[in-house]
């Protein structure tokens, strides 16, 4: 017997076929995964640092807290490392661009309107 607050139940229906452990709706009716993309990820205070642990001795700019979703995130992530000049990520709503531009993502940033701060030593 499962406890009333395990995610347990019916995982496929031969009227709708499988459905979503969230919401118990068919797949395709399910709306948690539009849900989860339109939500925001970030808490509105950007914030850019370089990293460098666990990578190696490899720097890494990362930004945190920019206030979009998903969708918007991976495009403003492209654009950043477009303007860069060089490789990166977006995940996890973080941004990480391969190498130390720490200033000039904080230019690129306020150029786009972010108040943008560095954090970190």
């Amino acid at each position: 017997m499962s406890s009333p607050n395990s995610p347990g139940g019916l995982v496929y229906s031969t009227e709708g076929g499988r459905m979503c452990p969230q919401c118990r709706q068919p797949q395709d009716r399910c709306s948690c995964q539009a849900q989860a993309a339109a939500r925001v990820l970030g808490d509105g205070q950007v914030r850019v640092r370089r990293e460098t642990s666990g990578r190696g001795g490899k720097a890494v700019t990362v930004v945190r807290g920019l206030p979009l979703d998903a969708t918007a995130l991976q495009a403003l992530g492209k654009q950043l490392k477009a303007a860069c000049g060089t490789g990166g990520t977006v995940k996890d709503g973080v941004v990480e661009v391969q190498g130390d531009h720490v200033d000039k993502v904080l230019a690129w940033l306020s150029k786009q309107g972010y108040a943008a701060k560095k954090a970190g030593g």
